[in-house]
């Protein structure tokens, strides 16, 4: 097994932990970085155990302050999948395909948790899911503004520290760097 970067996942670390500290401050509902640690997690972080723990971990963290919900299970698993596209971006990392990962793990979020949240609160008819999602859609453009945002501050900030401590970076990544 190969050995990890300890400065990195260090840097990593600290990046992700002031990321999720931004769910605990006043902010429109869904506008957090939870979306963004996922991917971050996923493309930056060598081993996948590592990066989904240190996904995950900060959102559980958060959600001790914050109160636990019926939800959490699928809000969980819907940030493993995010995870899972910060995985394919490993291979290539670029503007392109990021904003394609961070649009994907937005819809997704927003699809799974607002079916799940129709399965539990609304009347299983069309009119309580067409009432779900509608009411949900001020949520959907918090999360996407949220996560490109966040996806913007955390990727660039690890690509500019990259770039400026060689120690930082990842020694076997086959991907480009955002640029």
């Amino acid at each position: 097994m190969k050995s990890m970067n300890l400065p990195r996942l260090a840097f990593l670390f600290l990046l992700v932990t002031g990321a999720a500290l931004t769910r605990l401050l006043p902010h429109p509902m869904n506008f957090t970085a939870i979306g963004a640690i996922a991917l971050l997690g996923g493309a930056c972080v060598t081993s996948s155990r590592v990066g989904l723990a240190m996904t995950l971990t900060a959102l559980a963290i958060s959600d001790l302050f914050l109160g636990m919900y019926v939800l959490l299970p699928v809000v969980y698993a819907s940030f493993g999948i995010s995870f899972l596209l910060g995985r394919w971006l490993r291979t290539k990392r670029t503007i392109p395909r990021t904003a394609l990962a961070t649009l994907a793990g937005t819809i997704q979020f927003f699809l799974i948790t607002n079916f799940a949240c129709w399965l539990q609160f609304y009347p299983h008819t069309w009119e309580g899911l067409i009432s779900c999602f509608t009411l949900a859609l001020p949520f959907f453009q918090n999360a996407l503004l949220g996560d490109a945002l966040f996806v913007t501050v955390l990727f660039t900030s690890l690509s500019l520290v990259e770039r400026s401590v060689p120690a930082l970076r990842e020694e076997s990544r086959m991907a480009t760097t955002l640029s």
